[in-house]
């Protein structure tokens, strides 16, 4: 397999075999994000990578235009993706535009790359209220686009903090209050 196609396998999602979905979640530094994905009941697997730009075979060197990114497969069955979605807006800062903690630029915007159309209005209903009823005291700003060429990313990046467990990250998880909907993610 050439080095070009080597990080843009496709997988399979609910339109495909069912077994597992997939998505990219961007949330800033990817380091932090995978950290608390990977822990999330139902998520099968996460790797982290480059998404979102032009730039082919994306390097954390040469990845202009792409945010990092989390591609995630996860259960549907045990984790919808609205409850998915619930975790991914308490682990980042979803109203600041290019910016995550310390780390600024597009590569640390909050972007969520969609492989199904359920998954696309799923993401565009939760925004809207967030928009309408959370409690970030600014505007949603995340980026919802269908998701395209996925670059793996390097290595040295994979399960960075299962390595250097002190590393760096800005994300954690806020309250649910954050999201304002009062059901603790409950029907």
């Amino acid at each position: 397999m050439e080095e070009s196609d080597r990080n843009n396998v496709p997988t399979p999602s609910a339109a495909g075999q069912g077994e597992f979905e997939t998505v990219e979640l961007a949330g800033g530094c990817f380091w932090g994000m995978q950290q608390l994905l990977r822990r999330i009941p139902g998520v099968l697997g996460t790797e982290v990578g480059y998404a979102g730009g032009q730039v082919r075979n994306a390097t954390y060197r040469n990845h202009e235009g792409h945010a990092e990114a989390v591609r995630v497969r996860y259960d549907p069955r045990q984790l919808p993706f609205e409850q998915l979605l619930r975790w991914f807006f308490r682990m980042h800062d979803p109203t600041t535009k290019d910016r995550q903690g310390n780390d600024r630029g597009s590569s640390y915007r909050s972007a969520i790359f969609y492989h199904t159309e359920d998954q696309r209005r799923t993401a565009e209903a939760f925004i809207d209220r967030l928009n309408q009823k959370g409690q970030w005291g600014a505007p949603v700003v995340t980026e919802v686009k269908q998701a395209d060429q996925f670059w793996r990313g390097e290595e040295d990046h994979q399960d960075y903090l299962e390595k250097l467990p002190r590393g760096y990250t800005c994300h954690y998880l806020r309250p649910e209050s954050v999201l304002g909907d009062g059901t603790g993610g409950k029907p």
